[in-house]
């Protein structure tokens, strides 16, 4: 294989290490290579965990009530998530990389694809080590680059860059023998890549394909016989060089938003209840102006707590499909509370709530009727427009929905959670002389 050919796209995915935990170490150096573990809203479960929190044996999504004892043994340092803080240095992050490429995709928060500069005066595989050192630099976070021909391979190659310690956290398949490459991939596991899944990866060991180079082999005939789908054609086509899947540089409309809480105690009335769901709509419906779409139906669920056995429980969702797809809160707002309405039961101690806006659709291309008021939905535009300046130039809580109240004794409350040091003026680190 060599160095990649000329017209051989060399594609990085670029991955930040633990990243929620280092973003904390970066303002925070004493928490480095001590046990970290970064916990959802209301300091539910754990969504981020440090090197050596992993090596204890805790779980992605494990809850923190479960972890107490083990915590306790090891010296496990627990922090409320800071979103804020998270979004922001994603920002810079994301910014920095796109100076080193042709395209960019950013796939999530923590991860994106580069179709890469090939400079002659700097090799691939420096490059990616470049790109390591400028984020280090420039942002203290710690990062892995895989290198391929495609978005498949990328991805899989910073697996191996990550898991490897020899790579040094860069590994360029474009870079390699065909020998070589072969060897590495008879090595890795066929989960491990990208779109196959626990399910797709269990279906190709039946057939007797445990690793990557044995899926890489593996024929078209061979995969429709065995009744697997035209992605599974497409990942094997990826892992062989050929690009089936392009960088996307916008994000395409999502096809659901979704705002879901649990809340920070117990809620037992409608009327609180109200106030939560009415919030999670108002931030919903913000991204889905947001993205210049509309909603044709809403998605309301509550429940309890499951993990508390002794109590009474109740989860159940409705679903109430809208006569006209529409971005209006105030519209929305309604719907939202004649759903709570016919799910709502008294005498049961509420723990989470979400609102889900479904059949989403460009609001340039909704059809309009016979029976629609044109001048309501102008005034509608408007208001719409107004709220959403508003809260762009003072801050997404400086005009709300009334229902939503004021008290908010159900709002989240993170109890351990640092500072949201680069996007608070009030919070910004201070450094003190000796």
């Amino acid at each position: 294989m060599g160095i990649a050919p000329h017209g051989v796209p060399n594609i990085a995915l670029i991955d930040g290490n633990n990243f929620y935990v280092s973003c904390e170490r970066v303002f925070n150096p004493g928490l480095r290579d001590k046990p970290v573990v970064v916990l959802s809203n209301n300091d539910g479960c754990a969504v981020a965990r440090s090197n050596e929190v992993k090596a204890l044996g805790v779980k992605m999504g494990e809850p923190w009530f479960r972890l107490r004892e083990l915590a306790q043994r090891h010296g496990i340092i627990a922090l409320s998530s800071n979103y804020a803080l998270y979004g922001d240095m994603s920002q810079r992050m994301m910014a920095l990389l796109k100076r080193f490429g042709l395209r960019q995709e950013v796939y999530s928060i923590d991860e994106c694809f580069l179709e890469l500069h090939n400079a002659p005066p700097d090799p691939i595989t420096q490059l990616g080590r470049t790109l390591r050192q400028e984020i280090a630099n420039g942002l203290g976070l710690p990062v892995c680059v895989g290198i391929g021909a495609t978005k498949t391979l990328a991805k899989l190659a910073n697996h191996v860059a990550k898991k490897r310690g020899e790579y040094a956290g860069v590994c360029n398949f474009n870079g390699m023998m065909l020998t070589d490459l072969e060897s590495l991939l008879a090595e890795i596991a066929v989960s491990e890549v990208w779109g196959v899944g626990a399910k797709g990866a269990e279906r190709l060991r039946a057939m007797g394909v445990t690793q990557v180079l044995g899926l890489r082999q593996i024929g078209t005939r061979q995969l429709r016989q065995n009744r697997f789908s035209v992605v599974m054609e497409r990942v094997v086509q990826e892992l062989n060089g050929i690009p089936c899947l392009s960088l996307e540089e916008v994000s395409p409309p999502r096809q659901q938003i979704q705002a879901t809480r649990s809340f920070g105690q117990p809620v037992y009335s409608k009327e609180e209840l109200a106030e939560a769901v009415l919030t999670f709509l108002r931030r919903a419906v913000g991204r889905l102006r947001q993205q210049e779409s509309v909603t044709g139906a809403l998605h309301l669920f509550i429940q309890t707590n499951p993990f508390r056995a002794g109590e009474p429980q109740y989860c159940q969702g409705i679903t109430l499909p809208l006569s006209t797809p529409t971005a209006d809160e105030l519209q929305l707002a309604q719907v939202v509370i004649e759903a709570l309405s016919l799910l709502y039961r008294s005498g049961y101690a509420y723990h989470k709530a979400g609102v889900i806006l479904m059949a989403l659709e460009s609001k340039h291309l909704v059809q309009g009727d016979l029976f629609t008021d044109v001048q309501a939905e102008r005034k509608s535009t408007a208001l719409m427009a107004t709220l959403d300046a508003l809260r762009q130039r003072f801050g997404p809580e400086i005009i709300h929905i009334a229902g939503e109240g004021v008290r908010r004794r159900w709002a989240s409350r993170p109890g351990n959670r640092s500072p949201r040091y680069t996007t608070r003026w009030e919070e910004l680190p201070v450094a003190y002389a000796g």
